[in-house]
């Protein structure tokens, strides 16, 4: 497993970071690595966002949609005002 300095982190940002560790009860290194597990995705996980678009996408064309255009919510009302 690699290794990773940072060095001449701004004091805001390492006092936010600090606290965000904090608040979810972690560790800085643990907050950091959760940070770039979410926001840096390897190939892995960009391999299985593509797999998941392309079953939306199916699920999605298979979906059979009603015959013509629904009303709109106006006339919908005006259909139920009229009753």
């Amino acid at each position: 497993m690699a290794t990773l300095y940072v060095e001449n982190v701004p004091d805001e940002l390492y006092d936010a970071l600090r606290e965000r560790a904090k608040l979810h009860r972690r560790s800085i290194t643990a907050e950091v690595l959760a940070l770039l597990e979410v926001n840096i995705p390897t190939e892995k996980e960009l391999r299985r966002r593509a797999d998941l678009l392309r079953k939306l996408d199916r699920l999605s064309a298979s979906v059979k949609r009603g015959p013509g255009e629904f009303p709109t919510a106006e006339e919908m009302i005006r259909e139920d005002r009229s009753r």
